[in-house]
């Protein structure tokens, strides 16, 4: 695209594939997950190259300056010429991912019903 140019917020985050399908960028835009410039902002916002982003997914946070123009999805590397990612941002993910990782699982390791032995011991530890 020309320097000039400039494109709706939806579909330059469907581009640079921070999310998967434009209507997935236009609910992040919609429920305040991504800021242009420190101010929320609406889906057909245009962007300009030097726009600076706030994108947050999940619990991670995104912090990028855009570099480049696109209203069309390309390959991964062609996606992340589009923006440059600042590092203190970049090294707060990395170490939030990180800690995501390590942490223990909540979730329920259990295999369902308990078996008829499973039952007698629990009936046993009961005093039943």
């Amino acid at each position: 695209m020309s320097e000039g140019s400039r494109v709706r917020l939806d579909r330059w985050l469907w581009a640079a594939r921070f999310f998967k399908t434009r209507a997935l960028a236009a609910a992040a835009i919609g429920g305040g997950k991504v800021a242009v410039g420190g101010a929320r902002a609406k889906r057909a916002k245009l962007l300009a190259v030097g726009d600076r982003l706030r994108i947050r997914r999940g619990p991670f946070e995104y912090s990028v300056v855009v570099r480049a123009l696109s209203e069309h999805r390309g390959p991964p590397a062609a996606a992340a010429a589009l923006y440059v990612e600042d590092a203190e941002g970049k090294r707060l993910r990395e170490h939030l991912a990180e800690q995501l990782r390590v942490a223990p699982s909540l979730r329920y390791e259990g295999k369902g019903r308990p078996t008829k032995r499973e039952r007698r011991e629990i009936e046993k530890l009961r005093g039943e």
